[in-house]
């Protein structure tokens, strides 16, 4: 009888791969995690019990088949492994680095809940992925026949690149249209290269254009090319711009110099990770070297800001959050890897207005947590009498994004949006009230992760492919 490979997480622990020093990692921008060694990704993967209800899949957007490619790797069958995996996500590579694991997948395994602690679901897909692109089975996209319909898809980020990919496949004509020079979105410069490297990005990008997708970049809607003529050069439209909209803070102070957009601090920090030459980086506006840094904020964006200020050779790092370190939204798992690095959190404290002109210092009122609001989370309430001031040279605000004002922008007054400015779309087609018009992700569902909006993407481009499909057919009869 041949060896049960699996069920193996009562014999075998949990064993993350092994992560860089701090005092090495927080002076260069690489990944901090290494990559699994073929044996150590087989234990892992072993320990998965194949649950008959596998919560980990069911709490995954994509809803991945994470039991099958733990398995077929826990067999050395990692061909077969990276075949299911791409089955269901378009970037596993992208989303074993990226995702919240912690609050989907791991977070959902019924291992963790009976204290054995979770499987490794997305430090092993980031090794699956990563072998099959060394090994060459990572191919360019090659349609068994093409088609002469075509979209227009606006936006480069990972929805618009998904419903690409998956369109691609089929045969259809794809065009990108972006305003940055790089295409990815906040993949390629808003998310640091600590968790997730250029170059991994990159080469999904110069896949689809080797598999026929065209790129117009540099390119920006409402001055560059009219929305009415991108929806008349093709057949159906995809808006997936994302939302870039920072959310302001209206405070005494609010505008002088030392006070930044966490965007605009992230991209001059990973366009310089290109090598491009970034004058507000240069003169010292979004360099954080040497300065006293404050980050307000306690999401995703707000862990990035930190951990690249530390890199950056900042003098100290602190990071202002309104509620305690339970109710953050970030990441806990990118929470310990700040405070490894030497960011120090203040818990329950929000800004109250700034200091100085440049910028000297943030007040801070102190919070404690009140009854619960309408989503059960507990309201902060200020502390009265507590206030003080917190030196800064350089204050970043991490408080979340809007979207931008598209039919403004675009001077499109039809395009349907709700009161919060986002593009009403069905949620699982992506179409709008416009003929031919669809919208995924960000610019949906406000900001969000980016496993949703690679869901978004390939739900809206599958949508797409029945409606032409059922063009063509009638055109037929």
């Amino acid at each position: 009888m041949a060896k049960q490979p699996m069920l193996k997480f009562v014999s075998v622990e949990r064993d993350m791969p092994e992560k860089r020093p701090p005092n090495l990692r927080r002076t260069d921008f690489k990944e901090i995690y290494a990559e699994y060694v073929d044996a150590k990704a087989k234990e892992q993967a072993s320990r998965c019990s194949q649950c008959g209800v596998p919560y980990c899949q069911s709490h995954c957007p994509l809803h991945n088949n994470i039991p099958d490619w733990l398995r077929l790797t826990a067999e050395g069958r990692l061909q077969e492994a990276y075949e299911v995996s791409q089955a269901t996500n378009t970037f596993p590579e992208i989303c074993g680095r990226i995702c919240p694991q912690d609050r989907l997948c791991e977070g959902n395994c019924v291992i963790e809940q009976s204290g054995h602690g979770t499987v490794t679901i997305g430090s092993v897909e980031k090794y699956i992925t990563d072998t099959a692109w060394e090994e060459g089975w990572v191919q360019p996209i090659k349609p068994r026949e093409e088609r002469p319909e075509s979209v227009g898809i606006i936006g480069a980020g990972p929805g618009g690149l998904a419903a690409a990919d998956v369109l691609r496949r089929q045969g259809v004509q794809v065009k990108i249209y972006d305003r940055y020079d790089r295409a990815g979105g906040l993949l390629t410069y808003g998310i640091p290269g600590f968790k997730l490297e250029k170059d991994v990005v990159m080469r999904r990008n110069e896949q689809l254009e080797q598999g026929g997708v065209t790129f117009e970049l540099n390119c920006d809607v409402g001055r560059d090319i009219t929305f009415a003529e991108i929806r008349e050069r093709h057949d159906a439209v995809i808006i997936a711009t994302g939302v870039y909209k920072s959310r302001e803070l209206q405070a005494p102070g609010v505008g002088v110099p030392g006070l930044e957009r966490a965007i605009d601090f992230l991209t001059a920090s990973n366009r310089k990770s290109f090598g491009d030459a970034v004058e507000e980086f240069d003169t010292g506006r979004l360099n954080a070297e040497g300065k006293r840094v404050v980050v307000i904020g306690g999401g995703d964006t707000a862990m990035d800001c930190v951990r690249t200020s530390i890199r950056q050779g900042a003098k100290s790092v602190k990071c202002l959050y309104r509620r305690d370190r339970a109710n953050m939204p970030g990441s806990q798992r990118e929470v310990a890897n700040a405070e490894e690095e030497g960011v120090q959190f203040e818990w329950l404290t929000a800004p109250k207005g700034f200091t100085g002109d440049p910028v000297t210092g943030v007040m801070v009122q102190k919070m404690r947590l009140g009854a619960p609001d309408a989503t059960g989370r507990q309201t902060p309430e200020v502390i009265e009498g507590a206030d003080y001031v917190e030196e800064a040279d350089l204050v970043i605000m991490a408080l979340g994004f809007e979207p931008e004002d598209l039919p403004t922008l675009w001077g499109e007054a039809d395009l349907p949006v709700n009161r919060w400015g986002t593009i009403k779309a069905d949620y699982i087609t992506g179409e709008t009230e416009l003929d031919g018009v669809y919208a995924v992700g960000d610019i949906v569902r406000g900001a969000s992760l980016v496993v949703w909006a690679i869901k978004d993407g390939r739900d809206c481009a599958e949508a797409i492919l029945e409606r032409l499909s059922s063009r063509s057919a009638i055109a037929a009869e």
